[in-house]
């Protein structure tokens, strides 16, 4: 049966619901590596994604069971659309699910485009006999296998761990500037907004799953945040996923980053994760041993 998503934004039983889907279409084998439960929890956190849409979001269940067993959805707004699908059901709920995704997420001028994998021939096949075609555009995903990485790492002299998160205002917005700066807005849009962008990371620790056990800060000498990697993982999982990392400019090429990521991913290996995903293909991943996966691309209708 489908049905459309609550309307109620946050953390509503519809949110976890389909959290749950995430978790179980992805053991024992990941089928969904660049959309795991940790993005959908993510994107809900985030104070950018548009919450006047979420019904448009779409749901099917299992008439016996209740259970949800495919999912068509956007993540930050209206346009993008992102398929998930119980393996049991999949091959009867593919081409429904991808039309109505066109149907249910375009934006108001028709504006609609869909992520397959590029090993999914047969979501492939759908598509383009529906007018779509592969664009330039794609997502990226590498995978470490955590048993076969050296998980050691060290820090320049004077370089730490940061124990807690922030605590009161003054931590807040000097964590929030981490992130302004790790991810170069400093350079184009100058001084940061204080009171959005500390409400936006506070937002981003607000979800039910965030864990401040897995969020590796490392402070410089003199207590400046210099270097940052989240970790996101379901205790027992056998994954768990990197988002976010950065570095503020001045801090770069010291190694902070890769040290952030290595002790976020043995901090999640000693919860019983075997394999960590990252969304990106960058240098320092593959140093550290990530490997590349297949490519997700983006299939649009041509104007």
């Amino acid at each position: 049966m489908r049905r459309p998503y609550t309307a109620e934004p946050g953390f509503t039983d519809d949110f976890e619901r389909v959290r749950r889907f995430l978790l179980r279409i992805n053991v024992p084998e990941v089928l969904t590596p660049g959309f795991l439960w940790a993005r959908w929890e993510w994107a809900f956190s985030l104070p950018y994604q548009d919450e006047s849409s979420l019904d448009r979001i779409q749901l099917w269940e299992d008439d016996a069971t209740g259970e949800i067993v495919a999912l068509a959805t956007y993540e930050m707004e209206l346009g993008d659309a992102y398929l998930a699908f119980d393996p049991r059901h999949r091959a009867a709920l593919l081409a429904p699910a991808f039309d109505a995704a066109v149907e249910s997420l375009a934006t108001r001028d028709g504006r609609i485009r869909v992520i397959v994998p590029d090993t999914a021939v047969d979501l492939q096949e759908i598509a383009y006999a529906r007018g779509f075609r592969p664009s330039q555009h794609s997502e990226a995903t590498s995978r470490l296998p955590i048993a076969d990485t050296d998980l050691s790492w060290s820090l320049p002299e004077g370089f730490r761990i940061a124990e807690t998160m922030p605590e009161i205002d003054a931590e807040w917005e000097a964590y929030a500037q981490l992130f302004w700066r790790g991810f170069d807005h400093e350079p184009t849009e100058g001084p940061m907004p204080v009171e959005r962008e500390v409400a936006g990371v506070k937002a981003a620790s607000s979800g039910p799953h965030f864990d401040p056990a897995l969020k590796v800060s490392i402070l410089a000498p003199d207590g400046e945040y210099a270097a940052h990697c989240g970790m996101w993982h379901e205790p027992g999982s056998p994954y768990c996923l990197v988002e976010p990392v950065c570095t503020v400019p001045r801090y770069r090429r010291m190694g902070l980053a890769r040290a952030a990521v290595l002790e976020g991913v043995r901090r999640c290996a000693e919860r019983g994760a075997t394999v960590a995903y990252v969304g990106a293909r960058f240098p320092i991943y593959y140093a550290i041993g990530f490997r590349p996966m297949p490519n997700d691309t983006w299939w649009e209708r041509p104007a």
